[in-house]
């Protein structure tokens, strides 16, 4: 059964990339650790090497949370998106955050979706493409999940800030759920939801209020905001009747808090 508004499966609580800060971000490590709280639903950002494979990361280069300029040297560009699948998995993922998760690796879409499927749980993936494949990434990471979660219930829930890259990713799977990504209402925010046959639209926490939250409900599309890690705001939220919440603080806020 298709996703949409009125068949909604996926839960409230949403742990940004993994475990939000208190593991290293988009590895298996920080899945495991937002788990142990109670999350069944995980956001995560993935990208593709330069040989085509889909892996997570956020940041285009391998700078800030990864050991590549010290392991590839100087020489070697900093994008990750520059570089093969074998050379990427060769990295340490981990220790930047703390030596306890020295050696952990960058994790590919493949490793992520044996361990969701096992464990039954659900999935945001943000299509965070390298500059200038925002197609290419789109497509891939849909035909990956197509075949990494066939015959699944409920698929990833795919969200971008690029509407090129949702655009080629419908074109290629377009049974599979998108969300739009927001961090301003931009003019035609809610048209470009609507013509890239979206289900949700995944905004900056501030922008939600009683307007744009019923303008977004009333054409059919799903409500969740990033990234909120306050209680109050939460609260707000929920009393908009939001739909999704990505947070850090997965210490801090049990899958449930608030809901009558």
């Amino acid at each position: 059964m298709p996703i949409t508004f009125d068949n909604w499966p996926y839960p409230r609580w949403i742990a940004h990339r993994g475990a939000g800060k208190l593991a290293p971000e988009n590895t298996l490590a920080a899945f495991r650790l937002g788990a142990s709280h109670g999350y069944r639903m995980f956001e995560c950002d993935v990208k593709l090497s330069a040989d085509g494979i889909p892996f997570l990361l956020h940041d285009d280069t391998l700078t800030r949370t990864t050991n590549g300029p010290d392991l590839l040297g100087a020489a070697a560009s900093p994008v990750a998106g520059d570089h093969d699948w074998r050379t990427l998995a060769q990295l340490d993922a981990g220790n930047w955050h703390a030596p306890a998760f020295a050696g952990e690796p960058l994790p590919c879409l493949e490793n992520i979706a044996r361990f969701c499927r096992h464990n039954g749980y659900f999935l945001n993936l943000e299509i965070k493409p390298t500059p200038g494949l925002e197609r290419q990434t789109g497509e891939v990471v849909a035909n990956a999940v197509a075949r990494l979660w066939q015959g699944a219930a409920v698929p990833p829930l795919l969200t971008s800030f690029d509407p090129e890259a949702l655009e080629a990713a419908r074109a290629a799977q377009a049974h599979l759920p998108r969300g739009l990504l927001l961090e301003s209402l931009w003019l035609g925010w809610l048209e470009t939801a609507r013509t890239l046959g979206c289900v949700a639209i995944v905004c900056d926490h501030a922008l939600w209020d009683q307007s744009s939250v019923t303008q977004a409900q009333s054409a059919g599309f799903r409500t969740l905001s990033y990234t909120v890690n306050d209680e109050s705001e939460a609260q707000r939220l929920i009393g908009l009747g939001t739909d999704g919440i990505i947070t850090d603080r997965v210490d801090f806020f049990a899958p449930g808090a608030f809901d009558a």
